[in-house]
Parts: structure tokens; C-alpha cells; sequence
């Protein structure tokens, strides 16, 4: 029973670091693709509206 929990922990920590890899994987997929797009167009960032105030700003990188 020992030996199921322990394999079973190690599966479950093997399964949440693949699926963080797949995250981050997926997420640098879309800034190199919105890197491509701006310098594609000549942008120098990409607006986004402040739904306060109405204004536009630029998107901050996360």
C-alpha cells in the first residue's frame, strides 16, 4: 500500500509539471506570435482598452 501512495504521489507530481511545461510552452507560443504580428505591421505595441475609463493604453508584457 506504501509503495502504491509513493508511486502514485511521484505520478501526480510527474502529471502537474507536464502540464506547467505545456502552459509555459503555450504561452511563449503567443508572444513570439504577437512579436511576429507587430513587427510584421511596424507596431511598437498593441493597445488595449481600459474598460474604467474608456482609454486606450499599451498592453503591458507579463
Amino acid at each position: 500500500m506504501g509503495r502504491f501512495l509513493v508511486l502514485a504521489a511521484i505520478a501526480g507530481g510527474g502529471y502537474m509539471l507536464y502540464r506547467k511545461f505545456i502552459n509555459d510552452a503555450e504561452a511563449l507560443s503567443a508572444r513570439g506570435e504577437q512579436k511576429r504580428a507587430e513587427q510584421k505591421n511596424g507596431a511598437t505595441g498593441t493597445l488595449v482598452k481600459d474598460p474604467v475609463t474608456g482609454e486606450y493604453r499599451v498592453k503591458k508584457a507579463d
